[in-house]
């Protein structure tokens, strides 16, 4: 008897091709409702949990643009996360991977985010602004509802690095271009903000700039005043010495004159003195011892009167001194 082992070997091919590609088409509709699990949880806001299944989601892809999409997912999770530093891990490794992918170029808007976070301002601007240009208008300039949208979140954020270096006037004529050409943009009401934010930053520097002056305009008054204080009182001490040296000078003089007057009496006194020191002695040395005593008496009162005066005199030279 004869068995032929051809057509049951060939059943049994196919059935574990087949057998074969329906185990794949479950795995990747698996991954396919892992990637959609992932999504669904970063839409809901729980990003930490997005990231551990989108991490599954990679690690078991079979092809790049599975793990590209993996990623992009994982990067915007980490981004709102504010884990900044992985989420421009991420990026990097899926532009890497797939540069052909459909979502590089909306990667390059949300990267110019996560360049705003990290203080790399300059880069932000330039990945943002090339994104920005590349949004297609229509022929009349205007652009599709999706499309302005996209440019006036991309023009924000360059409005947001702008307005983080300090450069506020170039910051508010973006932030006034999305207020006037995208009026129903998502970042109307935040450029909005923004812009009286900056009017407000400008009124503080001005009244900033009006009290600095004003302070620094009564320092030079006090100091102006404390200058002439001290040359009043410079002034006054001059004044003061200059009485003090004429009433000095006046005193002088008066007693120049007292001193005048009394060497004149002093001279009129001593000869006087002279004088009666002359008859005093002409009286006794014609003295007769027999004389009446009333004669002795009065010469002796002489005497005696001349020596007072002499003394009188004297006393009131040292006075006047």
């Amino acid at each position: 008897m004869v068995i032929h082992k051809t057509p049951i070997l060939a059943f049994i091919l196919a059935a574990s091709l087949a057998l074969c590609a329906f185990s794949q088409a479950q795995d990747a509709n698996s991954l396919i409702e892992r990637l959609q699990g992932g999504i669904d949880l970063y839409s809901q806001g729980r990003w930490r949990e997005a990231v551990g299944e989108l991490r599954r989601v990679q690690a078991n892809a079979s092809t790049r643009t599975q793990k590209a999409e993996a990623l992009y997912w994982i990067s915007l999770s980490e981004l709102s996360a504010g884990e900044y530093e992985a989420a421009l891990r991420d990026m990097e490794a899926m532009e890497a991977l797939d540069q052909a992918n459909r979502r590089i170029s909306e990667l390059a808007y949300h990267k110019g985010r996560v360049y705003y976070y990290l203080g790399r301002y300059d880069e932000a601007i330039v990945l943002l602004k090339n994104y920005s240009d590349g949004i297609p208008s229509k022929p009349d300039g205007s652009y599709a509802p999706q499309n302005a949208s996209k440019r006036a979140s991309a023009l924000y954020w360059v409005g947001e690095c702008l307005y983080s270096l300090g450069l506020l006037d170039k910051a508010n004529e973006v932030f006034l271009l999305i207020t006037e050409e995208f009026p129903r943009s998502p970042k109307y009401e935040a450029s909005s903000y923004r812009i009286a934010l900056i009017n407000q930053k400008r009124v503080e520097a001005e009244l900033l700039g009006l009290l600095k002056w004003s302070h620094e305009e009564s320092l030079k008054t006090m100091e102006e005043y404390q200058r002439r204080e001290h040359a009043y009182d410079q002034a006054l001490i001059a004044y003061q010495k200059r009485i003090a040296d004429m009433l000095k000078d006046t005193r002088l003089s008066d007693l120049e004159n007292e001193n005048a007057q009394f060497r004149k009496e002093l001279a009129f006194a001593q000869e006087r003195i002279s004088g009666l020191e002359r008859d005093l002695q002409l009286a006794l040395a014609g003295f007769d011892p027999d004389a009446s005593r009333d004669k002795k008496a009065r010469l002796e009162a002489m005497r005696d009167q001349a020596s007072s005066l002499i003394n009188e005199i004297s006393s009131a030279g040292r006075s006047g001194r």
